[in-house]
């Protein structure tokens, strides 16, 4: 047996001059130079306070399925969730009676109710498996109510599966196409309690930025108060913006339409770098600069080599048979030379600079982390 660790340079510095060229083009950043900050609608930076959807969830069985339902010995809510609703619907089973279902799953459903939804609109639901059905394809949801976190019943869902997979066994052997024991019904639930919202309520409403920013706030508060008139908003802190609302609901609504559209200019994002240690991934935003360094980096590579031994004794000798494992390992350490990363003030100076390096991406997430520890990378580290 042969187990070699052994990055292959070429090939992973290929692959990390893409992953950083495409990062650079998702800054919005050409390779000579780097773009301003754009602008950005006010509906997409920000959220009116309140005005969002809310979870629903809701406990129920899945019938007409072709033999692919629950084993009732191993799930035996299943079983009592059937003869709970057969019940309530006149029909007794026998005390001790041994159902074995196979048409039949037990199904948790769970939907997002939009903010202003209405009795006798509809929404779409999901449908996934609680115990062990092999599949959801071909079956109809029964009548199931759906409760918020108040234990309000605000939607009732019913109707048939769209499961997108497909799948066959037999003998032993099996073949599945994507995922079976979730599915879908659209507009399968409908509203039967509205959620009150608060643009009807009050004097005035909150404005939730997406992300901490006081210039952001600031620019937000400034382009409603030019659009509307000194005063109607103020920036409460880096993330709120207050704004005075008109006294009818008509006007409200008007009111909204028109600032949710405004231009907001957005100032450039604080250097950041995000590093997911699980995958070795990097990102690295527009704002990112450099001080001058010095990097030295050189490869490592461990070679394991396992060569079976087997001793095997005369033919009248009465002795065993041995195997044994014979293992040879060998460290090899390439030098790597002092490299020196000149300062840069913009995205494509950065990329240049890592890229000279000659680093995979995980020798990248310790060397961004040195590099800041010394002082040279101007940017904040986030690991994910």
């Amino acid at each position: 047996m042969h187990h070699e660790v052994h990055p292959d340079m070429n090939r992973s510095k290929k692959g990390w001059c893409a992953v950083l060229w495409m990062v650079c083009a998702i800054a919005g950043t050409s390779i000579g130079w780097a773009e301003p900050a754009g602008a950005a609608r006010l509906k997409e930076i920000a959220s009116v306070q309140g005005v969002r959807s809310n979870p629903l969830v809701g406990y129920g069985l899945v019938v007409g399925l072709d033999g692919t339902g629950d084993q009732t010995t191993s799930a035996p809510f299943t079983t009592q969730s059937l003869s709970s609703l057969l019940q309530q619907l006149g029909v007794t089973i026998p005390a001790g009676t041994n159902v074995q279902l196979k048409n039949v799953a037990a199904v948790m459903v769970t939907a997002q109710l939009p903010a202003f939804a209405q009795p006798g609109q509809t929404i779409d639901v999901n449908v996934s498996s609680l115990a062990n059905a092999k599949s959801l394809r071909g079956g109809m949801l029964i009548a199931t109510p759906l409760k918020g976190a108040d234990g309000q019943i605000y939607a009732l869902a019913q109707g048939s599966l769209i499961v997108g997979g497909a799948g066959a066994s037999a003998g032993g052997s099996k073949v599945q196409i994507n995922h079976l024991s979730a599915g879908r019904v659209p507009e399968g639930a409908t509203v039967e309690r509205a959620v009150p919202t608060p643009l009807n309520m009050g004097a005035g409403l909150q404005l939730d930025l997406h992300s901490n920013d006081f210039n952001t706030a600031r620019e937000v508060a400034r382009v409603i108060n030019d659009r509307m008139g000194a005063g109607v908003a103020q920036a409460i802190d880096g993330r709120r913006v207050r704004v005075r609302m008109p006294d009818s609901s008509d006007e409200r609504v008007t009111f909204m339409a028109d600032i949710e559209n405004l231009n907001i200019n957005l100032a450039a994002p604080a250097a950041r770098v995000i590093i997911n240690a699980r995958t070795g991934s990097v990102v690295v935003n527009e704002s990112v600069t450099l001080s001058p360094c010095a990097v030295a980096h050189g490869n490592l590579s461990v070679t394991i080599n396992t060569t079976p031994l087997v001793s095997q004794p005369n033919a009248f000798s009465q002795g065993q048979t041995v195997q044994a494992d014979k293992s040879d390992i060998t460290i090899r350490q390439e030098p790597g030379s002092l490299i020196s990363l000149p300062a840069g003030a913009k995205l494509a100076d950065v990329v240049r600079a890592l890229n000279s390096l000659g680093a995979t991406p995980q020798d990248l997430l310790a060397i961004l982390q040195a590099m800041k520890s010394a002082g040279s990378l101007n940017a904040e580290l986030e690991v994910i």
